[in-house]
């Protein structure tokens, strides 16, 4: 995945994921359908049982799921990589399949330059008929609900083992799941899909039945953790602990609005995405620049009145979106991460390269794009060597030394 990512400037268009698809086990009573996060919940309440139950001492347990991450398809074909959407028929039949609404999308010509891109490569710009893409959403909310199984799994042997009224439970996601929500699925996307994740608390001193509307980011779960186990939270720290909100002590409440700037920052810079990404969410506002702030448009969304993020406002809100650029610009100068970024991607794809030796042409043609790649192998690698003898930093200039007849 990191040769895509180093290369997402060069000038073409490569499918990168298989088609997404579903795969239904039609089993009534298959409850365990992805075995390796039942056992490793298994291991984590064998563990309470054995170890947390008889411990003198505060314990800690990290317990990180797949689900309901999509299945890698065993397929080599059309559908080949992370792309399946699967679930048995015990898990979809407690998903309100009539309920599920399908998401509006932007017509392709229409479509915002790295949104295309990220479609594009993620083999969402065919046709997808509207049973195929409710199937989707239903196949990952029923895959949400394998995955909150685990968690009740966790929940209830606490319980019983007398340990969850002093045990403070904290569930996170690393992401989110776009489930074909503007033309995409999976993530590398800064629409509140793939962004926006779940954060739930609860335990002691934690008020009950509280929906927090103040934004918060997966970097306040360090110093709050820290928070939770009395260490005094160092000063150079990015987060903030969030049992002020959460607390039963209302104060702290005031405390925390004081203390933590009304914005959240994101950024992006991996495969799927043809430039770096940058997001800064204050309340009703999300605004998100791209590369150097010049070369590719930025975004601007009012998520009080368009929560589906469908109606691009920065050109005719310019004034907010002037101040919310200058505001990201004061928290991360980020043309000049954008920068480093690229200098950084043909460094290491010089690097990558040379250690493939005499295999190169045979090794990248073989990668997640090699639906699209082996069509035409010459014109893609003529692509990369234009990319890379544009390259004015000093690994480029010996990489042009070293292989004078690749340039």
């Amino acid at each position: 995945n990191r040769v895509e990512a180093w290369t997402r400037d060069v000038a073409f268009l490569l499918r990168q994921e298989g088609r997404p698809v579903v795969n239904l086990i039609p089993d009534k009573n298959r409850r365990r359908v992805m075995a390796g996060d039942w056992q490793n919940t298994d291991r984590a309440i064998a563990w309470l049982r054995q170890e947390a139950v008889n411990s003198t001492k505060p314990f800690v347990l990290y317990l990180g799921l797949n689900l309901p991450h999509p299945y890698p398809s065993p397929s080599s074909g059309e559908n080949f990589g992370s792309s399946t959407f699967q679930t048995s028929l015990y898990w979809l039949e407690k998903v309100a399949y009539d309920a599920i609404k399908i998401p509006e999308w932007s017509p392709l010509s229409e479509m915002h330059p790295v949104d295309y891109y990220s479609s594009y490569t993620k083999n969402c710009t065919g046709k997808f008929t509207r049973k195929e893409i409710k199937n989707i959403r239903a196949f990952y909310y029923a895959m949400c609900a394998e995955t909150d199984a685990m968690l009740g799994e966790i929940i209830l042997a606490l319980r019983k083992l007398d340990l969850l009224q002093k045990t403070i439970v904290i569930y996170t996601s690393d992401h989110g799941e776009m489930a074909m929500e503007h033309r995409q699925f999976y993530k590398m996307s800064m629409y509140e899909a793939s962004v926006h994740v779940p954060l739930l608390i609860m335990g002691p001193g934690i008020k009950t039945n509280l929906q927090v509307p103040n934004v918060v980011s997966l970097v306040d779960i360090y110093p709050t953790m820290l928070d939770i186990a009395g260490i005094a939270l160092p000063q150079t720290l990015s987060g903030y602990s969030l049992l002020a909100l959460s607390s039963e002590a209302s104060a702290h409440e005031q405390t925390f609005k004081i203390h933590r700037p009304p914005w959240i920052l994101s950024e992006f810079h991996g495969c799927n995405a043809n430039a770096s990404t940058y997001m800064l969410r204050t309340g009703q506002w999300k605004y998100i620049a791209y590369s150097d702030g010049a070369s590719v448009p930025p975004q601007l969304f009012d998520l009080s009145s368009d929560p589906d993020e469908l109606t691009n406002i920065a050109t005719e809100f310019s004034e907010i979106t002037y101040s919310l650029d200058q505001k990201l610009r004061s928290i991360i100068n980020y043309p000049k991460v954008s920068a480093s970024v690229h200098q950084y991607n043909k460094e290491q794809f010089i690097m990558w390269k040379q250690s493939t030796g005499q295999n190169y042409s045979t090794v990248i043609a073989h990668l997640r794009w090699h639906q699209d790649w082996q069509k035409e192998p010459g014109k893609y690698e003529d692509a990369i060597h234009q990319w890379l003898a544009a390259h004015s930093s000093p690994a480029a200039a010996g990489y042009n030394k070293t292989f004078p007849g690749y340039i």
